[in-house]
């Protein structure tokens, strides 16, 4: 057999497991969890397609490249360590309970033996301070041998190993008295799985540095290339049409004063202003309303209900505006009740028996429930109470009091909110004031060992204040459409773009680096880690390495800057469909790992490239001369190799994330088969002496654009389609 019918099944091979892996992602979707990825013929599959790839590279004398046939053998161990894993390890549940040591696990309904006794010493939860939200959950144990205890701590990502046994966190006890744990063996798989990845990282690494390695070949390609200037475009931002406001609206600086207290919100403790915000967003869609602060919207509903009833503030699709009997984006409160009838509710009920699935009715039922909230005087919880088992609560003026709470302290809490009701409608602004000191002090008394510092409390105050990128991302947008038509006309035809054009929109792209850079430490600041745990961070984030990578590689492609500002507005636009809901919140305890952010920084990093390339694609596809195309294409080429390899770095991090977390590496979770897709479909190209295929121009322009559907349905497809365990980190 010769190596040309060698290199043809083996392809055929590769793109069969990619139509397995894509189509059994939709087939689980459908029917449910299925048995493909653990059926013999898929195991098979993969089988046959490393021992076709491994005789191909021994044809091909890869081994004359050493650190190429490396990067593939990396993969062949990784391959071979997970068949270790699963031919020679074991996983399963142990269950144990203060008063009752065992020394016993299961695995599918059998029980085995472990060599030694396991002892459950204590179990806590542990809150964030001042809050009852889980930040992690803690279990002390003895591992009793013949001739020694060895004690440990069991929580989330941190795990305890003995003997060759590995045990990981993962549930508890109603009464706090017992402890679920994972149970891993695994002596050979791990240790040949992690040997793998560190080969793999080496060897990427070495392949993006090295001289005579493809990634520098590339590049010195490019060097002769002319320096990038940038056209200057004037956008005009039209604003809004004012929109009609009730005549009680607090002033801005005793709304201010007022949304300065500590509330608990959201399972933490911060500032009003952030609640605020987050109800004037959720309501109304933006962070404001007419020409009032987020601040004055929420205390002038919180201290006069009834004349916000008529106002027409609540955001709505045209399909429930025309459900309700209105037309228009936004309604009032009122609009939704005909004497006394909630018009939502017939709909309502068909969505709970099943007969009806509306999201955008739903997304409405949640804002009306929220006003209502307000309305009840039970939003705002700015009173902190110790109660007679430790436990510090906070409540608001509408809340059920606990029975020992003093009739003082009862009074108070009740009181205060209606007084400075009254002390707003007579203008007495000193004496509000000094009933907010009033309010502050009575925190501070009763709260100020899980307060937060003055420092993370003001940082979030500007925070509320700059996180809000609607005109940013419209700006940059714009920009980039306008920038890329004439940057395509002058590149095509051979004509420089003025310098006397270039730096203020270089200057853009920098403030606007700033600006998401600010808000993104801000928000790490408040949040205590980095803000990398759901769709809107992860896009804003992505949003600056656009940027990041405009700035970079200007100097090198004349169209990067178009490129780069449509790209970080359209991400940033993105970013806002899930600005209605962008709460900074405590981390659930499973993502508590450094592991998170550097798995989703590089993976971030890769997905800003890829996007890179397939505008470059359309572009030369479309738009460029012969010779301007194949520029295009060889700087695709060039951005292909940090892409992919950050990709695959992202992908591994993950896996020891979740081998850290859960005792697996992977978990054929959708999202982990789409990434897993997405690099092998980004893989191909670079093997070109095998595929002359894309030795054409054309042939790899419409390979970059093609495979960037693979990004959008790994990051978004299957968030909305498919779902999985992935879901929480990118809601």
């Amino acid at each position: 057999m010769n190596n040309k019918t060698i290199g043809r099944i083996v392809l055929a091979l590769y793109i069969l497991v990619l139509l397995t892996l894509g189509t059994a992602t939709i087939i689980e979707k459908i029917y449910g969890t299925t048995d493909i990825y653990h059926s013999w013929w898929f195991a098979t599959l993969w089988g046959l397609l490393t021992v076709g790839g491994l005789c191909y590279m021994l044809r091909q004398k890869l081994y004359a490249r050493p650190i190429v046939f490396m990067l593939h053998i990396s993969f062949l161990l990784i391959l071979i360590g997970a068949f270790i894993t699963k031919m020679f390890g074991q996983q399963g549940r142990i269950h144990v309970r203060i008063d009752a040591p065992t020394s016993e696990y299961i695995v599918e309904e059998d029980s085995h033996k472990l060599p030694f006794t396991l002892r459950l010493d204590s179990f806590a939860v542990e809150n964030y301070p001042g809050t009852m939200s889980a930040m992690d959950y803690v279990s002390h144990v003895s591992f009793v041998g013949q001739n020694e205890v060895h004690r440990a701590r069991i929580s989330m990502n941190n795990i305890a190993e003995y003997q060759g046994f590995r045990f990981y966190q993962y549930g508890y006890d109603e009464d706090a008295l017992g402890s679920h744990f994972s149970v891993a063996y695994d002596p050979w798989g791990i240790g040949i799985t992690y040997l793998a990845y560190a080969f793999l990282f080496l060897t990427m690494f070495l392949l993006l540095v090295l001289p005579k390695e493809g990634f520098r070949r590339q590049i010195e390609k490019l060097r002769r290339q002319p320096q990038v200037t940038i056209l200057l475009l004037v956008l005009s931002l039209q604003s809004c049409s004012p929109s009609p406001t009730p005549d009680n609206v607090i002033a801005r600086d005793d709304a201010q004063k007022i949304c300065s207290l500590y509330t608990y919100y959201n399972g933490r403790i911060c500032p009003l202003s952030t609640v605020a915000r987050d109800f004037t967003t959720k309501i109304c869609g933006k962070p404001r309303y007419a020409n009032l602060t987020a601040e004055q919207v929420f205390t002038s509903i919180m201290f006069s209900p009834r004349s916000w009833t008529k106002i027409p503030m609540i955001m709505v699709k045209p399909e429930v505006a025309k459900l309700i009997g209105k037309k228009g984006k936004y309604v009032s409160y009122e609009d939704f009740f005909n004497r006394g009838e909630y018009k939502l509710n017939a709909s309502l009920d068909k969505i709970h028996r099943g007969e009806l699935t509306n999201r955008a009715i739903e997304e409405t039922d949640e804002k009306m429930n929220l006003m209502r909230y307000l309305f009840s005087n039970r939003m705002v919880k700015i009173f902190p109470h110790a109660t007679n088992n430790g436990n510090l609560q906070w409540f608001a003026s509408g809340d059920n009091m606990p029975t020992d709470m003093s009739s003082e302290e009862f009074m108070f809490i009740r009181n205060t909110p209606n007084l400075m009701g009254e002390l707003i409608s007579l203008g007495n602004h000193e004496k509000l004031s000094y009933t907010l000191d009033k309010i502050r002090k009575y925190q501070q008394n009763k709260a100020s060992e899980v307060l937060p510092t003055d420092t993370i409390f003001r940082a979030e105050q500007t925070y509320n204040k700059l996180a809000y990128t609607r005109y940013i991302a419209m700006l940059l947008a714009t920009l980039g459409i306008l920038a890329f038509v004439y940057y395509t006309w002058r590149w095509t035809n051979d004509k420089q773009i003025h310098k006397s054009v270039s730096w203020p929109l270089l200057t853009i792209i920098v403030v606007s680096l700033t600006y998401l850079l600010v808000v993104f430490i801000l928000r790490w600041l408040i949040g205590s880690h980095v803000p990398l745990s759901n769709g809107y961070e992860t896009m804003q984030f992505m949003a600056m390495c656009i940027l990041l990578l405009t700035l970079v590689m200007s100097r090198r492609m004349v169209l990067i800057v178009p490129f780069g500002l449509l790209l970080a507005g359209l991400t940033m636009l993105v970013s806002m469909f899930g600005e209605s809901n962008p709460q900074i919140t405590n981390l659930m305890p499973v993502l508590a790992s450094p592991l998170l952010s550097i798995h989703v920084c590089v993976i971030m990093i890769a997905y800003s490239l890829f996007a890179f390339m397939m505008l470059a694609g359309l572009t030369g596809l479309f738009f460029a001369k012969r010779e301007k195309s194949a520029l295009l294409a060889e700087v695709s080429k060039t951005m292909l190799y940090p892409a992919l390899f950050f990709l695959t770095a992202g992908i591994f991090i993950g896996a020891i994330w979740a081998n850290q977390s859960w005792g697996r590496y992977w978990g054929w979770d959708p999202k982990e088969v789409w990434a897993l897709i997405t690099m092998l479909v980004y893989a191909i190209p670079l093997h070109d002496k095998s595929l002359p295929w894309f030795h054409s121009t054309r042939h790899l322009h419409i390979f970059f654009i093609v495979a960037f559907a693979t990004v959008l349905m790994t990051y978004f497809g299957v968030n909305f389609l498919l779902g999985g365990l992935h879901s929480y980190a990118n809601s």
